[in-house]
């Protein structure tokens, strides 16, 4: 008898604290709600995080009708680590992304822990904009709607809160950074937030292909949650009566982050010096073996092979993934998927002088229009191709004075 009356008062407990929130967030799949004249509508943005999926910041749609005790903030950000395949999906760019709904009390929660700021733009809609904005953001969370494909510059969640604006305002928002040019592409505003993470910077830099070389307009600019904020705090709207006012009413900060010492790279591991040492230790070995008339074929077979290897991931990322931007990488010059396994047909056993003047030869060259070609920053694109270049010049010179002794 204990055991039914303790049970039942949990679940009494549970269903009054369901109906509590439902009373507060108000039957968020209900379609047709109509808002209140003291309804507001407002933009959330939340700087950078530690983490690496949180480097780039979020921003969401704030709706606060006081006049019912409702509120809904919807954003774009969220996927499942248990979907099916997740890896698989997340490399191939075909995770599915949702929209989600939270409360201001839960949202600054959550990134008061993560230590990140919280800006509130409230926006200056009319009546008629504010419902269709509304109407608009609950009939993207019904269920057969809630899901997108994540795009990391085209469609995120910093375009799809921009893109509902826009989409209710019309010809009435004026942006005035929209077609003008930022004079940086898509990978350097990306470089400006991987500063403090040199290896996931150095990752993401080697997958990019030319599409993200693209010089963005204002508009291309706001995939960053930051700049949705900035740019939209110089716009205008027009209203029914002709008059031009800012789109943003008032920007306040809810939650200010205290500063924090963020974490750097150790020197000694920090990604360029890493492989300072690597071709300066891999250029001293060769020139010594040189002066003997000898090169490794391990150590070849070891960096054209491991070159090879990740020249075929990065190929995979261009023909097979629905990424959009890992297309016409200058990288794969330099990291050339046929590395493996054109390496061991050049050094192989009984392999001619003829065969390695032409491999190291033709590598020689993609090597170096990769190395003027490429936008990896920080020097790496130098560096490891610098190592690999030395090698197929001491293959060449050895082959054309016939003096080659291999070590296997």
């Amino acid at each position: 008898m204990k055991k039914t009356n303790k049970w039942s008062w949990l679940l009494t407990t549970v269903v009054l604290t369901g109906l509590w929130v439902l009373n507060g967030l108000g039957p968020i799949e209900a379609r047709g709600q109509t808002l209140t004249p003291a309804a507001r509508i407002s933009l959330i943005t939340v700087s950078p995080g530690s983490e690496l999926y949180s480097s780039f910041g979020h921003t969401a749609i704030r709706v606060y009708d006081p006049g019912v005790g409702q509120e809904r903030i919807f954003g774009w950000g969220t996927f499942d680590f248990r979907t099916d395949n997740f890896y698989v999906k997340f490399l191939r760019g075909t995770l599915p992304y949702t929209i989600s709904v939270t409360d201001i009390y839960a949202m600054m929660y959550e990134y008061q822990i993560e230590h990140r700021t919280l800006r509130e733009q409230v926006l200056n809609l009319s009546a008629a904009q504010r419902q269709q904005l509304f109407n608009l953001l609950m009939e993207n969370y019904q269920p057969e709607n809630r899901t997108y494909q994540y795009k990391f510059y085209y469609d995120n969640c910093a375009t799809r809160p921009r893109d509902k604006i826009a989409q209710v305002c019309g010809d009435s928002l004026t942006v005035p950074t929209r077609t003008r040019s930022t004079g940086k592409s898509y990978r350097d505003w990306m470089n400006d937030y991987l500063g403090e993470k040199p290896w996931a910077q150095l990752g993401m830099n080697l997958a990019l292909g030319t599409p993200a070389d693209v010089i963005t307009t204002g508009w291309q600019a706001m995939y960053l949650p930051d700049q949705v904020h900035d740019q939209l705090a110089r716009s205008t709207v027009r209203q029914a009566n002709g008059q031009v006012v800012p789109l943003v009413a008032s920007d306040t900060t809810l939650y200010q982050a205290p500063n924090t010492v963020k974490k750097e790279v150790p020197f000694i591991f920090d990604p360029n010096v890493v492989f300072a040492f690597l071709t300066i230790g891999l250029t001293f070995f060769t020139i010594r073996r040189y002066q003997r008339g000898r090169v490794d074929r391990w150590l070849d077979r070891l960096l054209f092979g491991t070159a090879g290897v990740l020249g075929w991931f990065l190929f995979l990322l261009w023909v097979g993934t629905d990424h959009g931007v890992t297309a016409w990488n200058p990288t794969l010059l330099w990291l050339m998927p046929l590395h493996m396994p054109l390496i061991y047909w050049a050094t192989g056993p009984g392999t001619t002088a003829r065969r390695r003047s032409v491999y190291f030869g033709l590598t020689a060259v993609l090597i170096l229009v990769g190395m003027v070609v490429s936008k990896v920053p920080g020097g790496v694109d130098i560096l490891f191709p610098m190592a690999l270049l030395i090698r197929c010049l001491v293959n060449l010179q050895l082959s054309r004075r016939k003096a080659l002794i291999p070590v296997v």
